[in-house]
């Protein structure tokens, strides 16, 4: 492949923007059957808590007509077996490895990141969208205060860059991400999943243990890429998007509309081939239409 794709977040060098996103890739090891996941530009593990946690009860995935519905609840082994049995195998992909990382409470989130400073991962991609004990449960990601105090508190401890992840679902998302970047956030991600709800009728019960789930896929496609261009509208520090990304014209919107990289979510499950389609796809227009690199059409919505 040429050099076209080539892209910095920052200090960081990606060999290309496509990147899986967090809770869909798991941590790589399911998908290397189906492609070298060194072509990756990078790789999203799944999220992280510092206790392991088994997740929610019940059903965790629903289809609708345009997208999926989860209510996994951050299933994962915890960061001490991720250190232990997960990142010596990742650490040898030929990727950039960026680690999400939730929490409990800003203890948790913090221990949390003490002991990922142990490994040489490249970005931290921090999920607010856990609930803020001190504030009711409230998500720390959804009112601006609450999202730059987290940020401040966990960037003055991480000896990695640190990426905030926006929720859809709080106060003008641009404000919130301004927030972030005042606290010394050196990226930002967005979005994660809308909350929505599904009933089943012949049932006549809701579908979920926790009654809401997030929505994710190409029905909220639109939405993440109106934030997205506003986000980027509001700050300095590069910006990875997500939300409903399906195939390299999508890929292409996001970027045009401001973006640095992708993330590919639910299309994981659709066609795990998809990112590899995105690369080679993005490859082929930067060729057809003379571009050096991919950089020269960002941002120019």
């Amino acid at each position: 492949m040429s050099n076209c794709l080539e892209t910095k977040f920052n200090d960081i060098l990606f060999k290309n923007p496509v990147i899986p996103a967090s809770g869909t890739f798991g941590f790589g090891r399911e998908y290397e059957a189906f492609y070298d996941l060194n072509k990756l530009g990078g790789l999203c593990s799944k999220g992280l808590t510092l206790e392991p946690k088994s997740g929610n009860r019940g059903i965790r995935l629903w289809e609708t007509p345009a997208g999926l519905m989860n209510s996994i609840g951050l299933e994962n082994p915890g960061v001490d077996a991720f250190i232990k049995n997960e990142w010596p195998h990742l650490k040898d992909i030929d990727t950039v490895t960026i680690i999400n990382v939730g929490g409990k409470d800003e203890e948790s989130y913090l221990t949390a990141i003490k002991k990922l400073n142990a490994i040489d991962a490249k970005l931290i991609e921090l999920n607010i969208s856990c609930p803020n004990v001190k504030a009711g449960g409230m998500a720390y990601g959804i009112k601006a205060a609450t999202a730059g105090e987290i940020t401040k508190k966990v960037v003055a401890i991480s000896r990695h860059p640190v990426m905030v992840k926006l929720s859809p679902n709080g106060e003008a998302i641009a404000d919130i991400a301004k927030a972030c970047e005042e606290a010394g956030a050196q990226g930002i991600s967005l979005i994660n999943t809308l909350q929505g709800m599904a009933i089943d009728y012949k049932k006549k019960a809701v579908v979920f243990d926790n009654l809401y789930a997030g929505l994710s896929g190409p029905a909220v496609k639109p939405i993440a890429l109106r934030m997205t261009h506003q986000v980027c509208q509001a700050v300095r520090i590069p910006v990875m998007a997500m939300g409903g990304i399906s195939n390299w014209e999508d890929a292409l919107e996001f970027i045009m509309a401001g973006a640095t990289c992708i993330q590919v979510g639910t299309m994981n499950f659709n066609n795990p081939l998809a990112p590899i389609e995105m690369i080679e796809g993005l490859e082929a227009y930067c060729q057809k239409e003379g571009l050096a690199n991919i950089s020269e059409i960002r941002g120019i919505i």
